[in-house]
């Protein structure tokens, strides 16, 4: 099992996550293009439960298109997404997978929002 840890770009505000994640996904809507700056966001799922935040957060809480509020947490200094709780998996975290910064972080396995998708962006099966 590895242990793992995201963090804001300033290193501010981090959460630790000492396990695998249970699931990674490319989301595709437009509210995680707007997240983002970028043509999808890419979330690592994680037991809520088990992790360890460390640091100050600010919270921006909105509608998911399916109705459920998602809490957001960023760092008031540099404004990095580094984690948030989806109501509708209310014992999950969500992680943006860059905040880990390793290019050795298991790839997605599941693509949400497809119809969304920028037709240049290729998903893997």
């Amino acid at each position: 099992m590895t242990s793992r840890v995201a963090s804001c770009t300033c290193g501010q505000l981090q959460i630790h996550c000492p396990q695998e994640p249970t699931m990674v996904s490319l989301c595709h809507c437009l509210d995680c293009q707007r997240r983002t700056g970028s043509p999808f966001g890419i979330a690592a799922f994680f037991d809520a439960a088990a992790t360890e935040i460390r640091g100050l957060s600010k919270t921006f809480q909105r509608d998911s298109d399916s109705g459920f509020p998602i809490s957001f947490h960023f760092c008031g200094t540099c404004g990095s997404t580094v984690f948030w709780y989806p109501s509708r998996k209310p014992e999950a975290v969500a992680v943006a997978v860059g905040c880990f910064a390793d290019p050795s972080f298991p790839a997605p396995t599941k693509s949400v929002y497809d119809k969304r998708r920028h037709g240049w962006v290729v998903v893997p099966d």
